[in-house]
């Protein structure tokens, strides 16, 4: 079951301001003694003390619904969730209006595993607070709730909508990749018990087995789709990336070769896959036959004027053949498509070096160290779009050294 960790000081704050009110105020030196005492207690990190505190303090003045309140926070923060839901609904008696105290019930609620109470409560505090933090701790809790309900669905759609409003949260990215993967797993289960052997689970099965790095079977699976359905659109083209992927990892003889004939098979039954076409632009340039790879970058970038490892591709033969004149352009449009590929950067920087653009090259020099500094090698994921990126020469790495 999921759990999510709260920091107490961001719940705190809701409570703090009308604590500190009821101490300046109060008449009673005891009961101005135990909240100043739980006050520095909480803040030193003290929680069990300061929650005995409060207790008394509770004791003395019963009447005070913000010492329930802070009690009903420090007790969700113990993971004491019975006590945290008694605690907010004696504030609630007390004082109906207190902020906030209905998303703190259903938080307590879900950590209680009190699932259909929680859930309104959740569901408003995600979609009607104000409050950022308020929102998402609802969102969260509102994943594991969900999750717990067999409402998978609502729970994409609520991870969704955490990633979109707090995309760099690692909380967040965390537990929503998870919900991701377990809906993921659960269609493709569906898939297998509702059409165990149709084109559609063989695919899956090769897209599986190809993320894997278990290339024979992924291969069998590809191969098995297309004896169903010999003409079906991008298997060629999947089956020519595991095969080249296989050559990088292992340089099985042969590989390469048969990476070729699959990207060539792809392209006579679908002319329009880019990404096939680039592949085999990108194997000529390897291969060292620029001018073969040189006319087939051309040809996809007339048909695809945004792709943009083939501008970059394209641009490395001109400067290699000494046209660095025309490589330029290519590596503009790529870096204004781009701004995040340092291969392109370092190679406009080489570029306009070599036509006495000095200024042209100290900006794309000063780029590709920033990004070469701080950017780790990309995760190209085994899907549709996935194509081979284009890789810096080996005296790039001393280049982005230099101050």
């Amino acid at each position: 079951m999921i759990r999510f960790r709260f920091q107490l000081a961001c719940v705190l704050a809701f409570f703090f301001g009308p604590m500190m009110i009821f101490a300046q105020s109060s008449t009673d030196e005891q009961a101005a003694q135990y909240a100043d005492e739980g006050q520095q207690a909480l803040t030193q990190g003290h929680y069990a003390a300061a929650q005995a505190d409060f207790e008394k303090l509770a004791k003395l003045e019963p009447g005070v619904a913000e010492v329930h309140a802070t009690l009903a926070v420090i007790c969700f923060h113990q993971r004491e969730y019975d006590e945290a839901i008694r605690e907010v609904r004696t504030a609630q008696k007390l004082k109906p209006g207190l902020p906030r105290l209905d998303s703190l019930l259903a938080l307590s609620l879900a950590g209680a595993d009190r699932y259909e109470e929680a859930l309104p409560g959740l569901e408003k505090g995600f979609k009607q607070t104000a409050d950022s933090e308020v929102r998402r701790m609802c969102g969260l809790q509102l994943l594991r709730v969900y999750t717990a309900m067999g409402r998978d669905s609502d729970a994409v759609e609520t991870a969704l909508e955490l990633n979109k409003v707090y995309p760099d949260d690692p909380e967040v990215l965390y537990h929503t990749g998870r919900i991701y993967g377990n809906f993921a797993y659960i269609i493709m289960e569906k898939l297998h018990d509702n059409a165990p052997n149709s084109i559609w689970m063989l695919q899956a099965q090769g897209e599986a087995n190809e993320s894997g790095k278990n290339y024979d079977a992924a291969i069998a699976a590809f191969n098995h789709v297309l004896e169903l359905d010999p003409n079906r659109p991008g298997i060629h083209y999947r089956l020519g990336r595991v095969y080249l992927t296989r050559f990088l990892d292992q340089e099985k003889t042969g590989d390469r070769d048969a990476a070729i004939r699959e990207f060539t098979a792809e392209l006579a039954i679908d002319p329009g896959n880019g990404n096939a076409a680039y592949e085999l632009a990108h194997i000529e340039s390897d291969l060292g036959n620029l001018d073969a790879a040189r006319k087939q970058y051309r040809q996809v970038i007339e048909r695809f004027p945004d792709f943009e490892e083939a501008l970059v591709g394209l641009a490395g033969i001109d400067i290699a053949t000494e046209a660095p004149q025309q490589a330029v352009p290519l590596l503009e449009r790529a870096t204004h498509l781009r701004p995040d590929d340092e291969v392109a950067w370092y190679r406009l920087a080489l570029a306009d070096r070599a036509t006495g653009d000095r200024e042209g090259q100290a900006k794309a020099l000063d780029a590709f160290r920033k990004l070469h500094r701080v950017t780790p090698p990309t995760l190209r994921p085994p899907d549709e779009d996935a194509v081979t990126p284009q890789k810096l020469d080996a005296a790039a790495a001393s280049e982005s050294e230099r101050p």
